[in-house]
């Protein structure tokens, strides 16, 4: 077992927030200059650039994780993350139906580019990617566990698409075993404020939308990574985020 480093909340200009220098491959390049060792991509309601951030992770030796930013009918946003390229594909068809058709205004919130691993636009997403989905907190977990992932609310302590600043705390049935913070230092008072935290994983990473806001490794899970591979620290990954604290 050893402790690698982390950022498992970055966006790619596919999301419309992200500055069009968000390619995947200034993404990857930008996560191993700062030490950065596993990275997933979490673009809204979509994982269509996970393919080019594979191949660009590859080629700078950084571990990818495909992933989401789901946003639910409730507008909370959920961090979704999978074992395989394979099964984030899997997903992004389970939830596509369920996005609500909104034109995008490119004026307004941004392009949402569709890119390769060289940085070329390969087209543009019409339909504004962060709307809610059709898709009620209490079904997440039981949706992105179709794929084999695992899913927990990122940013509580955000009030856009915090899960305790539109539900007012968590709900016990909504079975999460990890939460995301911005802001490490608020973990004891958020475990007071909801003693249900307590026995939940904590991680902290960047929700990057630009590439100056890619953090360098400050942040370090232990991961069983024997016999090593990408494939073997990507289920080590997610079994430690899905075991509840003792």
């Amino acid at each position: 077992m050893n402790s690698y480093s982390y950022d498992l909340h970055v966006h790619s200009a596919l999301s419309p927030c992200a500055d069009n220098l968000m390619t995947p491959n200034n993404i990857a390049g930008m996560a191993a200059l700062g030490g950065i060792k596993i990275l997933a991509l979490t673009d809204h309601n979509t994982c269509a650039n996970c393919p080019a951030f594979f191949k660009a992770c590859k080629r700078y030796g950084v571990i990818p994780v495909g992933g989401m930013e789901l946003t639910t009918a409730e507008e909370i946003h959920v961090v979704c993350l999978f074992p395989t390229l394979e099964a984030a594909l899997g997903y992004e068809e389970l939830v596509k139906p369920r996005r609500m058709k909104i034109p995008n205004r490119t004026e307004i919130f941004g392009d949402q580019l569709l890119l390769d691993d060289e940085d070329n636009v390969l087209g543009t997403d019409p339909f504004f990617l962060p709307a809610a989905t059709d898709i009620p907190l209490e079904e997440v977990p039981e949706l992105v566990g179709r794929c084999g992932g695992i899913c927990y609310p990122a940013h509580i302590d955000r009030p856009s698409g915090g899960l305790p600043a539109i539900l007012g705390d968590f709900p016990p049935e909504v079975p999460f075993t990890t939460y995301e913070l911005n802001d490490p230092s608020k973990k004891e008072e958020y475990e007071r404020r909801f003693p249900l935290l307590g026995k939940m994983n904590m991680v902290c990473s960047s929700d990057a939308h630009r590439l100056e806001q890619l953090r360098d490794a400050e942040h370090f899970l232990p991961l069983e990574d024997v016999p090593y591979s990408s494939s073997m620290l990507r289920m080590s990954l997610l079994n430690v985020l899905s075991k509840v604290r003792e």
